[in-house]
């Protein structure tokens, strides 16, 4: 049995970082990896998803037709996948490790009792094991799916031929995403989504902003639908809806979710207990119900974010060197890549109410923003939340171009402790589309 002072389960962007540089203050470290270096992020999401939808959107920008220019693209789609498979590259990353001194197993890891793993056919002990996994897409369990060609964001990547039709089963963040850019690229995209609205975990007027772009975009919605059966022939999926609706296509997305990448780890040989969707439960400070066992990232339940992750090798690091840090000591920030974009953090004004606190929120549309209005990019609205006491903000959503981008300034103002008054009093350049943040955090001057 080989011993090492720490023994890391995944080489996502959590997991990695956490092995280079623990090997780099002199510990023994071991890597398991069983698929490829660079976890989800690097292989089968943000990666590709961006490089793919850089494309798309290149290919459906409908805004040029307000400005008089007139365009017809061709889309060379096993060029264009070419070149997103060709942005997954993790050959830095073995570099890293290798230049780390750190042991890499490539094969599958299980858990053979506390602090011990097996792995490529030998067994190592390890005084830390950290387990940053991740998650595979939560298939649904419904008749006639299982055994069909159907696609996931692990093997999407895979096709080379754009679908002339594309069932998209699942109205979230990757199911719009994906099918705001295969509508783009040509396809007829249909999306089957349970609930009354797509993205329904986000505001409604994010939702509605959102459906009114894929809907200019030719995407077919089927809300409140579930799919009762799955038929595969000749090439084409037929899919039952309820009311006896029927749609059918030549590719059909299953995108309903995650669970935990603990199958076939044998945590149970450990201790490490399991939620019921199968992450792996952990307290405030990463600790499983294993000691000396931790686990990170999109395993654990946490936001599937790549950002989460790196954020959680951080803080886990300076707890292993016994600092406070807690799991979520952060704010909370991402975006949806769609067209537009939608960037949020912090909390909405519902959720600022049902924690009982003494909130406000105040939204103003693209139309009051110049740069949006001069380019016909007016689908859209910037919201802020603050707490009245402290003038302290609480969260915000902006839905517009370049959203993702400017969420940040409420990110790093919340961060710093800033209030929205700060923010009043800044000057930013005009015409951006970051002149309407001033702009809309003015309109709390009002009278409460």
């Amino acid at each position: 049995m080989d011993k090492f002072d720490v023994a890391v389960i995944g080489a996502g962007q959590g997991g990695m970082p956490l092995a280079v540089n623990l090997s780099r203050e002199g510990k023994r470290v071991v890597l398991f990896e069983k698929k490829a270096l660079g976890g989800t992020c690097l292989n089968v999401g943000c990666y590709p998803s961006k490089a793919f939808l850089g494309a798309a959107h290149a290919a459906g920008e409908r805004s040029a037709e307000a400005f008089g220019v007139r365009k017809n693209p061709t889309v060379d789609f096993g060029l264009l996948m070419d070149r997103v498979r060709g942005k997954r590259d993790s050959r830095y990353i073995k570099t890293a490790l290798d230049k780390a001194g750190v042991e890499t197993v490539m094969a599958k890891a299980a858990f053979a009792g506390e602090r011990t793993v097996t792995g490529g056919g030998k067994t190592y002990e390890a005084g830390t094991v950290i387990i940053d996994s991740g998650n595979s897409p939560a298939v649904p369990p419904i008749p006639g799916l299982e055994g069909t060609p159907y696609l996931t964001y692990n093997n999407f990547w895979e096709i080379n031929e754009l679908p002339p039709r594309v069932l998209v089963l699942g109205g979230g963040f990757i199911g719009v995403e994906l099918g705001q850019g295969l509508a783009r690229l040509g396809a007829q995209v249909h999306i089957i989504e349970n609930m009354g609205r797509i993205i329904s975990s986000e505001e409604p007027e994010l939702s509605d902003a959102i459906t009114k772009a894929l809907a200019a975009d030719g995407v077919i919605f089927h809300l409140c639908k579930q799919v009762k059966k799955v038929e595969h022939a000749g090439g084409v999926f037929s899919l039952s809806l309820d009311g006896d609706d029927q749609v059918q296509g030549e590719a059909l997305l299953v995108v309903t979710g995650q669970r935990g990448n603990t199958e076939g780890l044998d945590c149970k040989e450990a201790g490490i207990e399991l939620t019921e969707r199968g992450f792996i439960k952990v307290n405030e400070k990463f600790e499983t119900t294993c000691p000396g066992v931790y686990a990170i990232g999109d395993v654990t339940g946490q936001p599937a974010f790549t950002h989460v992750s790196w954020e959680d090798f951080r803080r886990l690091m300076t707890i292993l060197h016994g600092g406070d840090r807690r799991q979520m000591d952060r704010v909370l920030g991402y975006a949806l890549f769609t067209e537009p974009e939608a960037g949020r953090c912090g909390i909405t004004i519902e959720q600022a109410e049902e924690r009982g606190l003494n909130a406000r929120a105040v939204t103003i549309p693209l139309t009051r923003v110049a740069r949006a209005w001069l380019t016909d990019r007016t689908n859209g609205f910037y919201r802020v939340v603050v707490d009245n006491n402290s003038d302290k903000i609480l969260g915000a959503t902006l839905v517009g171009p370049r959203a993702g981008e400017l969420v940040h300034c409420f990110i790093d103002l919340m961060e710093v402790g800033a209030t929205w008054r700060d923010l009043e009093q800044t000057v930013h350049i005009h015409p951006t589309y970051a002149e309407g943040l001033p702009t809309l955090v003015r309109k709390l001057l009002r009278k409460k």
